[in-house]
């Protein structure tokens, strides 16, 4: 079987006795890891050149030998052909080849994190109205073609490549998570108590985008979507189920409608949420692993889910795949795929969380070879 097909059988009713190896978030692991994934400088990330794109990232894809990897869209034809990059010395710029403006390029900082301030969303000017969300919001009338403004051809040629191998996925942020954006996190916890009125239209608001994304997703050849929710488990059952749920449920509707299959990654404790994480409709369920004070043991939510979804691993990125010895790491791979079992071969391994920066790539390498190593073709 291809990773594709792996990760297609996991994702289906009938699920597979060939478990597929995953990871969430891989851009991550490529800013943090770059040196060890590729040759490329990193300016070839922002590089307006097409070559240069599908050769860092065709190079990554060749060191990562995932069953899966993000599908992006690029930027369109005409704003490549206007912009070029200078390199002078150690300094990279953006430059507007018809105003000649210049933009100093600052290479990824490993971790993400910038100076020393409080890296959380708190808008200066926090949206009060119905009105203000919609202008901040604007949602397109169409969806465009990727194919025609040229935003699809780094996709294409990914998928030329790696399609038939690997299962192409795209990511989209789940409705009332998307509102940290516009308020932060205070905000909005005051906001859903105070006035739900407000939240619930964000959130259909947020919905509209999210559909939006899905279609320029079917358009540029994805066959999932990643469906990412942060913060939800800090709203109570009843909260979730009004505000939150008919969003997911519609969000997952339009993707299944466009052919795609989803993946719900729920963040935190999910205590008291579990039957309405189900009503979701999602093809799989992705949990966080154990941490921040709850326990999620993926034995026993295999038992819990017994094949209703499929579900992926939650292994420890920090404890286990960056801290254990290699036996740790075989010895918990081995028994999460026990959940394959009591979930009925719907089942893809997986880390809870993203890989860190103290990871080397080595280990990842060894992680996807261990996986693979259960399966029995």
């Amino acid at each position: 079987m291809t990773g594709r097909q792996r990760v297609e059988a996991a994702l289906s009713s009938s699920g597979t006795t060939c478990t597929p190896a995953v990871l969430c978030y891989e851009d991550i692991l490529v800013r943090d890891h770059w040196d060890e994934l590729t040759a490329c400088p990193w300016w070839y990330r922002e590089s307006e050149n097409i070559a240069c794109q599908l050769q860092w990232r065709r190079q990554v894809l060749q060191r990562l030998p995932l069953d899966w990897f993000a599908l992006h869209r690029d930027r369109t034809s005409a704003w490549r052909q206007r912009h070029a990059l200078q390199i002078e010395g150690r300094n990279v710029y953006r430059v507007d080849r018809f105003t000649g403006e210049r933009t100093l390029l600052v290479p990824p900082r490993v971790g993400g994190w910038t100076g020393t301030g409080l890296h959380s969303v708190r808008p200066a000017r926090p949206a009060a109205s119905a009105a203000e969300i919609d202008a901040r919001w604007p949602v397109p009338d169409t969806t465009p073609d990727p194919a025609t403004d040229g935003s699809g051809d780094l996709a294409a040629a990914l998928l030329g490549e790696f399609g038939a191998a690997r299962f192409p996925l795209v990511h989209v942020a789940a409705p009332l998570w998307r509102c940290y954006q516009l308020w932060g996190f205070e905000e909005l916890m005051v906001l859903v108590a105070t006035r739900p009125a407000l939240v619930a239209h964000a959130c259909a608001r947020a919905l509209q985008l999210a559909q939006h994304e899905v279609g320029i997703a079917a358009a540029l050849g994805a066959a999932g979507i990643w469906i990412e929710e942060c913060l939800t488990d800090m709203v109570s059952p009843q909260v979730f189920a009004e505000l939150n749920l008919p969003g997911v449920r519609a969000l997952v509707a339009s993707a299944r409608a466009a052919g795609l299959r989803t993946i719900y990654y729920f963040c935190g404790d999910p205590e008291g949420k579990w039957d309405l994480l189900l009503e979701a409709g999602a093809d799989a369920l992705a949990l966080e692993e154990s941490k921040k004070g709850f326990t999620i043991d993926i034995v026993a939510v295999a038992r819990r889910l017994r094949g209703r979804c499929a579900l992926l691993g939650n292994l420890d990125a920090v404890g286990v795949l960056q801290d254990g010895t290699d036996s740790a790491v075989r010895t918990e791979i081995a028994r999460q795929l026990q959940a394959a079992e009591l979930n009925r071969g719907r089942f893809l391994m997986s880390i809870g969380s993203p890989v860190t920066p103290a990871t080397p790539v080595s280990r990842v390498r060894d992680y996807i070879r261990w996986v693979r190593e259960s399966c029995p073709d």
